[in-house]
Protein backbone atom coordinates (compact mmCIF):
# COMPACT_ATOMS: atom_id res chain seq x y z
CA UNK A 1 0.00 0.00 0.00
CA UNK A 2 1.24 3.73 -0.71
CA UNK A 3 -0.21 6.03 1.38
CA UNK A 4 -0.52 9.99 -0.07
CA UNK A 5 -0.91 13.18 1.76
CA UNK A 6 -1.97 16.34 -0.04
CA UNK A 7 -1.29 19.98 1.36
CA UNK A 8 -4.32 22.61 0.49
CA UNK A 9 -7.79 21.48 0.21
CA UNK A 10 -8.62 24.08 -2.87
CA UNK A 11 -9.61 23.44 -6.25
CA UNK A 12 -6.57 21.01 -7.21
CA UNK A 13 -6.42 19.53 -3.97
CA UNK A 14 -10.20 18.62 -3.54
CA UNK A 15 -9.95 17.32 -6.90
CA UNK A 16 -6.96 15.04 -6.65
CA UNK A 17 -8.73 13.60 -3.65
CA UNK A 18 -12.02 12.94 -5.10
CA UNK A 19 -10.17 11.20 -8.28
CA UNK A 20 -7.91 9.08 -6.12
CA UNK A 21 -10.77 7.90 -3.95
CA UNK A 22 -13.46 7.55 -6.62
CA UNK A 23 -11.06 5.33 -8.90
CA UNK A 24 -9.68 3.62 -5.92
CA UNK A 25 -10.11 0.17 -7.55
CA UNK A 26 -9.32 1.44 -11.33
CA UNK A 27 -6.08 2.99 -9.88
CA UNK A 28 -5.07 0.34 -8.19
CA UNK A 29 -5.03 -1.90 -10.75
CA UNK A 30 -3.02 0.22 -12.93
CA UNK A 31 -0.64 1.33 -10.39
CA UNK A 32 -0.11 -2.20 -9.03
CA UNK A 33 -1.12 -1.65 -5.26
CA UNK A 34 -3.81 0.18 -3.48
CA UNK A 35 -3.02 3.87 -3.04
CA UNK A 36 -4.89 5.39 0.25
CA UNK A 37 -5.29 9.18 0.77
CA UNK A 38 -3.95 9.31 4.40
CA UNK A 39 -3.92 13.19 5.27
CA UNK A 40 -5.37 16.15 4.04
CA UNK A 41 -3.59 19.67 5.15
CA UNK A 42 -5.19 22.77 5.28
CA UNK A 43 -6.26 25.74 8.29
CA UNK A 44 -9.63 25.15 7.16
CA UNK A 45 -12.04 23.13 8.85
CA UNK A 46 -14.80 21.16 6.45
CA UNK A 47 -16.86 19.35 8.84
CA UNK A 48 -18.84 18.08 6.08
CA UNK A 49 -16.26 16.84 3.96
CA UNK A 50 -16.69 13.20 2.96
CA UNK A 51 -12.56 13.33 3.81
CA UNK A 52 -12.86 14.68 6.95
CA UNK A 53 -11.31 12.30 9.16
CA UNK A 54 -8.43 12.62 6.58
CA UNK A 55 -7.76 16.58 8.10
CA UNK A 56 -4.65 17.50 10.31
CA UNK A 57 -3.29 21.45 9.96
CA UNK A 58 0.31 20.71 11.46
CA UNK A 59 2.66 19.95 8.15
CA UNK A 60 5.11 18.04 10.78
CA UNK A 61 2.79 15.16 10.97
CA UNK A 62 3.08 14.44 7.69
CA UNK A 63 6.58 15.14 8.14
CA UNK A 64 7.22 12.46 10.55
CA UNK A 65 4.87 9.93 9.21
CA UNK A 66 7.14 7.26 7.88
CA UNK A 67 3.51 5.86 6.56
CA UNK A 68 3.50 8.80 3.85
CA UNK A 69 5.06 7.97 0.68
CA UNK A 70 4.19 10.48 -1.13
CA UNK A 71 2.87 14.33 -1.26
CA UNK A 72 1.29 16.21 -3.05
CA UNK A 73 1.41 20.15 -3.30
CA UNK A 74 -1.61 22.23 -4.38
CA UNK A 75 -1.34 25.30 -1.75
CA UNK A 76 0.57 27.22 -4.73
CA UNK A 77 2.98 30.47 -4.69
CA UNK A 78 6.65 29.67 -3.54
CA UNK A 79 6.39 30.48 -0.06
CA UNK A 80 4.94 27.76 2.56
CA UNK A 81 4.91 25.91 -0.63
CA UNK A 82 8.95 25.91 -0.95
CA UNK A 83 9.35 25.16 2.79
CA UNK A 84 6.84 21.87 3.09
CA UNK A 85 8.15 20.81 -0.32
CA UNK A 86 11.75 20.73 0.76
CA UNK A 87 10.89 19.14 4.27
CA UNK A 88 9.18 16.26 2.27
CA UNK A 89 11.58 15.69 0.41
CA UNK A 90 14.38 15.90 3.20
CA UNK A 91 12.40 13.13 4.80
CA UNK A 92 12.99 10.99 2.08
CA UNK A 93 9.30 11.46 0.78
CA UNK A 94 8.29 12.16 -3.36
CA UNK A 95 6.44 15.08 -4.07
CA UNK A 96 3.75 15.54 -6.95
CA UNK A 97 2.83 19.22 -7.84
CA UNK A 98 0.93 21.05 -9.89
CA UNK A 99 2.39 24.73 -8.72
CA UNK A 100 3.99 26.32 -11.73
CA UNK A 101 5.13 29.28 -9.86
CA UNK A 102 7.37 26.98 -7.91
CA UNK A 103 8.74 24.99 -10.09
CA UNK A 104 9.51 27.67 -12.78
CA UNK A 105 11.43 29.48 -10.18
CA UNK A 106 12.71 26.31 -7.67
CA UNK A 107 12.45 23.63 -10.26
CA UNK A 108 16.40 23.01 -10.16
CA UNK A 109 17.24 23.38 -6.89
CA UNK A 110 14.50 20.78 -5.93
CA UNK A 111 14.94 18.07 -8.85
CA UNK A 112 18.15 17.83 -7.41
CA UNK A 113 16.97 17.43 -3.83
CA UNK A 114 15.02 14.48 -5.04
CA UNK A 115 17.90 13.17 -6.78
CA UNK A 116 20.09 13.75 -3.71
CA UNK A 117 17.36 11.90 -0.88
CA UNK A 118 16.24 9.03 -4.08
CA UNK A 119 12.82 10.22 -4.32
CA UNK A 120 10.77 12.20 -6.98
CA UNK A 121 9.85 15.27 -7.93
CA UNK A 122 6.77 15.26 -10.83
CA UNK A 123 4.69 18.29 -11.92
CA UNK A 124 3.03 17.03 -15.03
CA UNK A 125 0.10 19.07 -14.23
CA UNK A 126 2.21 22.60 -14.07
CA UNK A 127 1.89 22.66 -17.29
CA UNK A 128 -1.10 22.49 -19.79
CA UNK A 129 -3.70 21.11 -16.91
CA UNK A 130 -4.93 17.85 -18.10
CA UNK A 131 -3.02 17.97 -21.05
CA UNK A 132 -0.02 15.44 -21.05
CA UNK A 133 2.81 17.09 -21.64
CA UNK A 134 6.09 16.83 -19.50
CA UNK A 135 6.25 13.20 -19.61
CA UNK A 136 6.00 13.45 -23.60
CA UNK A 137 8.45 15.72 -23.37
CA UNK A 138 11.11 14.20 -21.21
CA UNK A 139 10.57 10.82 -22.75
CA UNK A 140 8.48 10.35 -25.77
CA UNK A 141 10.33 12.95 -27.77
CA UNK A 142 13.75 12.28 -25.76
CA UNK A 143 15.08 11.04 -29.36
CA UNK A 144 14.93 14.29 -31.05
CA UNK A 145 17.00 17.97 -30.94
CA UNK A 146 14.17 19.70 -30.05
CA UNK A 147 14.19 22.82 -32.06
CA UNK A 148 11.34 24.96 -30.83
CA UNK A 149 7.98 25.17 -28.82
CA UNK A 150 5.79 27.59 -28.67
CA UNK A 151 1.87 27.42 -27.99
CA UNK A 152 -1.36 28.59 -26.37
CA UNK A 153 -0.67 28.18 -22.43
CA UNK A 154 -3.55 30.14 -20.90
CA UNK A 155 -7.29 29.29 -20.94
CA UNK A 156 -8.39 32.95 -19.64
CA UNK A 157 -6.14 34.61 -22.27
CA UNK A 158 -7.69 32.48 -24.55
CA UNK A 159 -11.34 32.65 -23.70
CA UNK A 160 -11.02 36.23 -23.55
CA UNK A 161 -9.81 36.80 -26.92
CA UNK A 162 -12.38 34.34 -28.34
CA UNK A 163 -15.12 35.88 -27.09
CA UNK A 164 -13.61 39.26 -28.66
CA UNK A 165 -13.01 37.59 -31.84
CA UNK A 166 -16.20 35.48 -32.25
CA UNK A 167 -19.00 37.86 -30.04
CA UNK A 168 -17.44 41.28 -30.81
CA UNK A 169 -16.64 42.06 -27.06
CA UNK A 170 -14.39 44.29 -26.03
CA UNK A 171 -11.26 43.30 -23.80
CA UNK A 172 -13.15 45.18 -20.96
CA UNK A 173 -16.29 43.23 -21.53
CA UNK A 174 -14.88 40.06 -22.33
CA UNK A 175 -12.65 39.57 -18.91
CA UNK A 176 -15.97 40.54 -17.09
CA UNK A 177 -17.22 38.17 -18.66
CA UNK A 178 -14.78 35.43 -17.96
CA UNK A 179 -14.36 36.84 -14.29
CA UNK A 180 -18.52 35.69 -14.21
CA UNK A 181 -17.98 31.80 -15.76
CA UNK A 182 -15.06 31.42 -12.93
CA UNK A 183 -12.40 31.44 -15.42
CA UNK A 184 -10.45 34.57 -14.60
CA UNK A 185 -9.78 35.99 -10.73
CA UNK A 186 -10.86 39.16 -9.16
CA UNK A 187 -7.47 40.26 -9.89
CA UNK A 188 -6.75 38.68 -13.60
CA UNK A 189 -3.20 39.85 -13.66
CA UNK A 190 -1.16 36.84 -13.80
CA UNK A 191 -3.36 35.67 -16.54
CA UNK A 192 -3.55 38.57 -18.69
CA UNK A 193 -0.63 40.32 -18.16
CA UNK A 194 1.20 37.39 -19.31
CA UNK A 195 3.03 35.77 -16.35
CA UNK A 196 1.23 32.20 -15.95
CA UNK A 197 2.38 31.69 -19.64
CA UNK A 198 5.78 32.61 -18.80
CA UNK A 199 6.02 30.32 -16.02
CA UNK A 200 5.05 27.97 -17.82
CA UNK A 201 7.18 28.43 -21.15
CA UNK A 202 10.29 28.33 -18.42
CA UNK A 203 9.26 25.09 -17.35
CA UNK A 204 8.74 23.70 -20.75
CA UNK A 205 12.01 25.21 -22.35
CA UNK A 206 14.15 24.18 -18.69
CA UNK A 207 13.35 20.24 -19.94
CA UNK A 208 13.49 20.68 -23.58
CA UNK A 209 16.75 22.51 -23.71
CA UNK A 210 18.30 21.22 -20.61
CA UNK A 211 19.14 24.67 -18.68
CA UNK A 212 17.05 26.40 -15.98
CA UNK A 213 15.60 29.57 -17.60
CA UNK A 214 13.95 31.71 -14.57
CA UNK A 215 10.76 33.96 -15.37
CA UNK A 216 12.49 37.11 -15.27
CA UNK A 217 14.68 36.40 -18.07
CA UNK A 218 11.57 35.89 -20.36
CA UNK A 219 10.49 39.16 -21.60
CA UNK A 220 6.57 38.83 -20.87
CA UNK A 221 3.39 41.09 -22.73
CA UNK A 222 -0.36 40.20 -21.76
CA UNK A 223 -3.12 41.28 -23.84
CA UNK A 224 -4.32 44.42 -21.93
CA UNK A 225 -3.48 46.31 -25.19
CA UNK A 226 -5.43 44.47 -27.74
CA UNK A 227 -8.38 46.27 -29.31
CA UNK A 228 -11.44 45.51 -31.53
CA UNK A 229 -9.69 47.09 -34.20
CA UNK A 230 -6.54 44.75 -33.88
CA UNK A 231 -9.37 41.92 -33.84
CA UNK A 232 -10.50 43.29 -37.36
CA UNK A 233 -7.65 43.87 -38.92
CA UNK A 234 -6.01 40.46 -38.27
CA UNK A 235 -9.44 39.10 -39.32
CA UNK A 236 -9.17 40.61 -42.66
CA UNK A 237 -5.68 39.62 -43.12
CA UNK A 238 -6.73 36.00 -42.68
CA UNK A 239 -5.75 35.86 -38.97
CA UNK A 240 -6.31 35.28 -35.29
CA UNK A 241 -4.62 37.28 -32.31
CA UNK A 242 -3.26 34.61 -29.70
CA UNK A 243 -1.70 35.10 -26.95
CA UNK A 244 1.37 32.79 -27.19
CA UNK A 245 4.55 31.46 -25.02
CA UNK A 246 7.41 30.53 -27.51
CA UNK A 247 11.46 28.88 -26.31
CA UNK A 248 13.72 28.63 -29.38
CA UNK A 249 16.95 27.11 -29.63
CA UNK A 250 19.33 29.63 -30.80
CA UNK A 251 22.83 28.86 -32.58
CA UNK A 252 24.51 29.92 -30.16
CA UNK A 253 23.10 27.18 -27.34
CA UNK A 254 21.02 29.70 -25.75
CA UNK A 255 16.98 29.56 -25.28
CA UNK A 256 15.24 32.81 -26.81
CA UNK A 257 11.88 32.26 -24.55
CA UNK A 258 9.05 35.07 -24.27
CA UNK A 259 5.48 35.72 -24.15
CA UNK A 260 3.58 37.96 -26.35
CA UNK A 261 0.39 38.53 -28.38
CA UNK A 262 1.00 36.83 -32.22
CA UNK A 263 -1.30 37.46 -35.37
CA UNK A 264 -1.43 33.87 -36.17
CA UNK A 265 -2.87 32.38 -39.81
CA UNK A 266 -6.29 30.55 -39.81
CA UNK A 267 -4.56 27.65 -41.49
CA UNK A 268 -2.60 27.35 -38.82
CA UNK A 269 -4.27 24.49 -35.80
CA UNK A 270 -3.50 27.29 -33.28
CA UNK A 271 -5.59 29.89 -35.07
CA UNK A 272 -9.11 26.95 -34.22
CA UNK A 273 -8.03 26.63 -30.44
CA UNK A 274 -10.81 28.50 -28.71
CA UNK A 275 -12.38 29.33 -25.18
CA UNK A 276 -10.22 27.70 -22.37
CA UNK A 277 -8.34 25.18 -24.53
CA UNK A 278 -4.86 25.50 -24.58
CA UNK A 279 -2.80 23.90 -27.40
CA UNK A 280 1.64 23.51 -27.45
CA UNK A 281 3.72 22.31 -30.22
CA UNK A 282 6.68 21.00 -30.09
CA UNK A 283 9.30 21.37 -33.23
CA UNK A 284 11.73 18.34 -33.50
CA UNK A 285 14.49 17.67 -35.75
CA UNK A 286 13.43 14.00 -36.13
CA UNK A 287 9.57 14.46 -35.52
CA UNK A 288 8.85 17.52 -37.16
CA UNK A 289 5.74 19.42 -35.36
CA UNK A 290 3.55 17.54 -32.52
CA UNK A 291 0.97 19.27 -31.27
CA UNK A 292 -1.02 18.73 -27.97
CA UNK A 293 -4.37 20.31 -27.36
CA UNK A 294 -6.75 19.92 -24.40
CA UNK A 295 -8.10 21.53 -21.45
CA UNK A 296 -5.80 23.56 -20.25
CA UNK A 297 -6.88 24.07 -16.61
CA UNK A 298 -9.71 22.98 -14.03
CA UNK A 299 -10.30 20.76 -11.16
CA UNK A 300 -10.67 17.26 -12.43
CA UNK A 301 -8.31 17.91 -15.31
CA UNK A 302 -5.66 19.32 -13.73
CA UNK A 303 -6.28 16.36 -10.25
CA UNK A 304 -6.08 13.72 -13.66
CA UNK A 305 -2.47 15.03 -14.60
CA UNK A 306 -1.58 14.87 -10.50
CA UNK A 307 -3.54 11.46 -9.94
CA UNK A 308 -0.93 10.54 -13.05
CA UNK A 309 2.06 11.08 -11.74
CA UNK A 310 1.14 9.78 -8.20
CA UNK A 311 0.27 6.48 -9.91
CA UNK A 312 3.86 7.14 -11.84
CA UNK A 313 6.24 7.12 -8.27
CA UNK A 314 3.57 4.27 -6.81
CA UNK A 315 4.90 2.42 -9.71
CA UNK A 316 8.31 2.85 -9.11
CA UNK A 317 8.96 2.90 -5.54
CA UNK A 318 12.66 2.52 -4.92
CA UNK A 319 13.43 3.09 -7.84
CA UNK A 320 14.24 6.74 -8.26
CA UNK A 321 12.75 8.67 -11.59
CA UNK A 322 14.50 11.85 -12.38
CA UNK A 323 13.33 14.99 -13.97
CA UNK A 324 16.90 16.71 -14.75
CA UNK A 325 18.72 19.85 -15.86
CA UNK A 326 21.41 21.87 -15.56
CA UNK A 327 21.89 25.24 -13.58
CA UNK A 328 20.23 28.27 -15.38
CA UNK A 329 22.56 31.44 -15.14
CA UNK A 330 22.81 34.41 -17.46
CA UNK A 331 23.88 33.12 -20.27
CA UNK A 332 21.20 30.81 -20.38
CA UNK A 333 18.44 32.97 -22.20
CA UNK A 334 18.23 35.79 -24.20
CA UNK A 335 18.36 36.75 -27.82
CA UNK A 336 14.93 38.22 -28.24
CA UNK A 337 16.02 41.32 -28.61
CA UNK A 338 18.18 40.31 -31.95
CA UNK A 339 15.02 37.76 -33.08
CA UNK A 340 13.68 38.64 -36.15
CA UNK A 341 9.51 38.57 -36.65
CA UNK A 342 7.38 39.98 -39.36
CA UNK A 343 4.88 42.55 -37.66
CA UNK A 344 1.84 43.72 -37.77
CA UNK A 345 1.29 47.77 -37.21
CA UNK A 346 -1.69 49.86 -36.16
CA UNK A 347 -0.37 53.50 -36.33
CA UNK A 348 -2.11 56.56 -36.03
CA UNK A 349 -0.89 57.32 -39.75
CA UNK A 350 -2.27 57.39 -42.97
CA UNK A 351 -1.88 53.89 -44.83
CA UNK A 352 0.36 56.16 -47.44
CA UNK A 353 2.61 56.68 -44.53
CA UNK A 354 2.66 53.43 -42.88
CA UNK A 355 3.42 51.67 -46.35
CA UNK A 356 6.20 54.29 -47.05
CA UNK A 357 7.79 52.88 -43.65
CA UNK A 358 7.08 49.57 -43.58
CA UNK A 359 6.00 48.23 -47.18
CA UNK A 360 4.45 45.13 -46.44
CA UNK A 361 0.01 44.66 -47.13
CA UNK A 362 -2.20 47.18 -45.94
CA UNK A 363 -5.25 44.77 -44.39
CA UNK A 364 -8.30 46.43 -44.34
CA UNK A 365 -10.18 47.15 -40.94
CA UNK A 366 -12.32 48.99 -39.27
CA UNK A 367 -10.00 51.69 -38.38
CA UNK A 368 -9.50 52.43 -41.71
CA UNK A 369 -10.42 56.04 -42.85
CA UNK A 370 -10.25 57.26 -39.35
CA UNK A 371 -6.86 58.67 -38.53
CA UNK A 372 -5.63 55.21 -38.26
CA UNK A 373 -4.12 52.52 -40.43
CA UNK A 374 -2.65 48.81 -40.33
CA UNK A 375 0.37 47.06 -42.00
CA UNK A 376 1.72 43.64 -41.86
CA UNK A 377 5.27 44.06 -42.43
CA UNK A 378 6.73 41.72 -45.76
CA UNK A 379 10.18 41.59 -43.69
CA UNK A 380 11.75 40.03 -40.63
CA UNK A 381 13.17 42.68 -38.57
CA UNK A 382 14.25 43.10 -34.90
CA UNK A 383 11.80 45.25 -32.79
CA UNK A 384 14.63 48.11 -32.86
CA UNK A 385 14.37 48.36 -36.08
CA UNK A 386 11.28 48.28 -36.80
CA UNK A 387 11.01 51.02 -33.90
CA UNK A 388 13.50 52.99 -36.26
CA UNK A 389 10.94 52.52 -39.45
CA UNK A 390 8.30 53.77 -37.32
CA UNK A 391 9.90 57.08 -35.89
CA UNK A 392 8.07 59.88 -35.90
CA UNK A 393 4.70 58.06 -36.43
CA UNK A 394 2.63 57.19 -33.26
CA UNK A 395 1.91 53.50 -33.11
CA UNK A 396 -0.87 52.46 -31.75
CA UNK A 397 -0.27 48.76 -31.41
CA UNK A 398 2.62 46.37 -32.46
CA UNK A 399 2.09 42.52 -32.50
CA UNK A 400 4.28 40.13 -34.14
CA UNK A 401 3.46 37.82 -36.62
CA UNK A 402 3.87 33.71 -36.48
CA UNK A 403 5.45 31.99 -39.59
Amino acid sequence: MVNVAILGFGTVGSGVAEVLCGHESSIARKADGLIRLKYILDVRDFPDSPFKDCFVKDFTVIENDPEVDIVVETIGGAGVALDFTRRALEAGKSVVTSNKELVAAHGYELTRLAQEKGVCYLFEASVGGGIPIIRPLSQCLAANEILEIYGILNGTTNYILTRMIRAGLSFEAALAEAQEKGYAERDPSADVDGHDACRKICILAAIAFGRHIYPEQVPTEGIRGISLADVDYAESAGKKIKLLGRAIRLDDGRVCAYVAPHLVDQSDPLAGVEDVFNAITVRGDAIGDVMFYGRGAGKLPTASAVVADVMDVARNLGHRKALLWDEGGQDAAGGVAEFKSRWYVRAAATADELKHALGGKLPAGRGTGDGEAACLTDEAMTRAELDRRLAGLEPLSVIRVLD
